[in-house]
């Protein structure tokens, strides 16, 4: 039994769903564990993000706040150049996880705050390794996994993993037994909704 999160670190509906979810883990039954999986909004690109999705996005944001109350530090626009590339960000939460286990999950959030909070751009490589480095993992022992074969292969791993079970949108959280999968959240709901459903399957004490 377990839980499988498909997500992605830059997905700003993730990160407004960071505080539902994290309700949830601390009340899940001891014997069912979380499996992140990284779905890969945006492959690999070094070109500036052009204006009608940069437009986009940002009233997404503003989307978001009014809606859940998640913040955002806006300054990212205008401090930054921003692509649009979030796989180097699935590829440091693959690496984290790969150098220490529980690290992971510790990378998917020091890469949200970065990103939405201190307006630092996690399509930068110099962004990721140093956020691994504060969060005391070897710097270049990180880089090297991070630009790995391995490290593809593992997101590549992922990708078709949320293909094979459907996923169409982020965030998505089910409950997986032996019976299959039920759906928990099909893209961002709020505590209480979450919450309710884990109840009806008996997930949380």
């Amino acid at each position: 039994m377990a839980l499988i999160y498909v997500m992605d670190p830059m997905c700003s509906w993730c990160w407004a769903f960071q505080h539902p979810l994290q309700q949830l883990t601390e009340r899940l039954h001891p014997d069912i564990q979380v499996l992140c999986y990284m779905g890969g909004l945006a492959p690999d690109n070094d070109q500036p993000m052009d204006p009608e999705l940069r437009q986009a996005i940002q009233y997404t944001w503003q989307q978001i706040e009014a809606r859940t109350g998640t913040h955002f530090n806006h300054d990212f626009w205008t401090q930054c150049q921003p692509r649009r590339s979030t796989y180097p960000a699935c590829r440091a939460v693959i690496s984290a996880e790969s150098m220490q286990p529980g690290a992971g999950m510790k990378m998917i959030r020091a890469i949200q705050e970065a990103y939405y909070l201190q307006a630092r751009n996690p399509s930068d490589t110099d962004t990721l390794t140093g956020l691994a480095e504060e969060a005391g993992l070897d710097k270049q022992a990180f880089a090297a996994i991070l630009h790995s074969t391995e490290t593809e292969q593992t997101l590549q791993s992922d990708l078709r993993f949320s293909h094979s079970i459907g996923v169409q949108g982020f965030p998505f959280l089910a409950y997986q037994t032996e019976a299959g999968i039920e759906p928990l959240a099909v893209g961002y709901c709020s505590e209480e909704q979450l919450l309710a459903r884990a109840e009806t399957l008996g997930i949380i004490t």
